[in-house]
């Protein structure tokens, strides 16, 4: 009798003649660009050194398009947009010590948005391992031991032929539900020495599938149906599996009124009748999910800033979908649903017979929203309002925009209509400074049909103003905006309510117009009358451009203190 895991893919004669005669000349850093290209990347980023050298040499030999950025970590920041946009796994090649760990709050910001991110470091030579203090440049007692805590998987190679295996592992590893960051490391000796493996012509690392187990949507499913007031939170996870379209089969047919969280914006259609959009700072918003019998949440953790910095307090039952199994039940009692959001939204709308009819929930809908539209208009904030409404005239429906933490970024956290799924992104899942421009940079190679507009504050401008250049080497289509007002405008307004007064919040800045046109970028300094007008400007043109907003802004008052 023959099972199927007994079969094997016996190699043709002409693979057996190129295993038996390797090209010469191969190094081990043939190995990873080979495993790459087997697994069928096409695009890496990352930043040379020393003891990466045997990568980048092979790169050379390789079809992989190489984009280098200039910092790591920004180099970090672009795979991460990359993976968001393709959901694939973006490779990102770094050096030995204060290369890799320049890398790690991007790594942070990819975990905390499962964003799949395949790191390949250098490690010192092989005799340098396992903590012994040799002296190699660049060394580390344990280089690995910094990541464990922000990956989700480390991997650790030692010798040429467990490159390919090391890697296919990270692969899946970074492509299965939650996606994230994973990382590989190589001693540069193994990099450099000439190899004897055979070429790596494949590449079989299907990420596994996390369906939901039939018991417990039998039981959501029931208790759905039985609602009386049903609600829905989408996060994330919802945009990262792509379920944007499962879920609104789910609300319609429950009638159930859906807010998005700042991770999940786009997942839900921001002007459909059972829209919340995504008001959670917002007392009206938190009470009426407290007021919900049954509240869904789908590929949330719940976490400060989807609670309404945990004051939110729901009365009724919650399920909670959710496929990273740490944040499942973390913040809140509930019928915990381990699965992808794709998966268990697929299984709900097999399992909920009929449709749940509610004529009321829209206009209740349009009464929250109506007083959060109260609320924040008594409180003569028409020119952040403006701007948000300028940018998305100007913004061309299906481009993608990457926000820095500022505080238009905090407005159009809440107020902003991305208009289609996955198409805004942010920093807000570790609330680093510096996401935007180049992350912007990485989605624009990842989609070169549409511009991206990347926006920042001056004080996270300076982090990536470096990256001009590599927009202007890659002539990539990316319109920076840079909103001036001179500080760190949230942190000034944070210490502002809570001492009276400020340190270390204000700063002395470039001339963004000047420094940008020094690369070879085209800007323009703007107003709120002409910010339309110069961003359609802007986004229309190809290649890189910045334009520079000189404007203090304030935020909505907080609901949660």
């Amino acid at each position: 009798m023959t099972h199927d895991h007994d079969l094997v893919l016996r190699p043709t004669a002409a693979q057996t003649e190129a295993a038996l005669n390797p090209p010469p000349g191969r190094s081990g850093g043939d190995l990873v660009v080979e495993t790459l290209a087997g697994l069928g990347a096409t695009t890496v980023f990352g930043l040379p050194g020393q003891h990466a050298l045997g990568m980048f040499d092979a790169l050379r030999r390789s079809d992989l398009r190489y984009i280098g950025l200039r910092v790591e970590n920004n180099a970090g920041f672009a795979a991460d947009a990359y993976g968001r946009i393709t959901g694939e796994a973006a490779p990102l090649l770094l050096s030995t010590g204060p290369g890799a760990l320049t890398s790690l709050a991007a790594l942070q910001e990819a975990a905390a948005a499962s964003a799949p991110v395949l790191a390949i470091s250098s490690q010192v030579p092989t005799a340098g391992l396992g903590g012994g203090r040799h002296g190699y440049l660049h060394e580390l007692p344990d280089q690995s031991a910094s990541f464990r805590g922000v990956v989700k998987s480390v991997h650790t190679v030692r010798a040429q032929s467990q490159i390919p295996s090391a890697i296919e592992a990270a692969w899946k590893s970074a492509l299965t539900a939650p996606h994230g960051p994973v990382w590989v490391e190589i001693p540069q000796d193994v990099l450099l020495a000439e190899t004897s493996v055979p070429v790596v012509t494949g590449g079989d690392a299907f990420p596994e599938e996390l369906p939901p187990r039939p018991e417990l949507t039998a039981v959501a499913a029931h208790l759905l149906s039985s609602a009386s007031r049903p609600a829905i939170i989408a996060g994330g996870g919802v945009v990262r599996a792509d379920a944007s379209g499962k879920l609104r089969q789910l609300a319609e047919r429950l009638s159930a009124p859906v807010v998005t969280t700042y991770g999940g914006k786009g997942a839900f259609p921001w002007t459909h009748p059972l829209s919340l959009r995504s008001w959670l700072e917002d007392r009206h918003t938190t009470d009426f999910l407290e007021d919900a019998d049954v509240l869904l949440v789908v590929g949330s953790g719940l976490g400060e800033l989807s609670s309404n910095y945990h004051t939110f307090r729901p009365r009724g039952r919650v399920i909670q979908i959710e496929a990273d199994l740490g944040k499942l039940e973390s913040n809140h009692p509930a019928l915990g649903i381990h699965a992808d959001a794709r998966l268990a939204l697929q299984a709900l709308l097999e399992t909920i017979e009929g449709i749940r009819e509610d004529v009321s929930a829209p206009g209740r809908v349009r009464e929250v929203l109506d007083r959060v539209r109260t609320r924040i208009d008594s409180q003569e904030l028409t020119l952040e309002q403006d701007l948000l409404a300028s940018i998305r005239r100007a913004l061309p429906s299906r481009a993608s925009s990457f926000w820095d933490m500022t505080i238009l970024s905090y407005w159009a956290w809440s107020a902003f209509d991305p208009e289609h799924p996955n198409t805004m992104h942010s920093a807000q899942g570790s609330g680093g400074l510096g996401y935007a421009f180049p992350a912007a940079l990485g989605a624009a190679v990842a989609d070169p049909t549409q511009p991206v507009l990347a926006v920042s504050g001056d004080g996270g401008a300076l982090y990536s103003i470096a990256e001009l250049a590599t927009a202007r080497q890659h002539d990539l289509d990316v319109t920076w905006l840079i909103v001036d007002d001179g500080g760190y405008g949230i942190l000034r307004e944070y210490m502002t309510d809570a001492f009276g007064e400020t340190a270390g919040t204000e700063l002395t800045r470039p001339d963004f117009v000047a420094l940008a046109e020094s690369f070879g970028v085209p800007a323009t300094r703007t107003s709120p009358e002409t910010l339309t007008a110069d961003l359609t400007k802007s986004l229309a043109a190809s290649g890189p451009s910045v334009v520079v907003l000189p404007a203090v802004l304030r935020m909505f008052a907080p609901t949660h203190l």
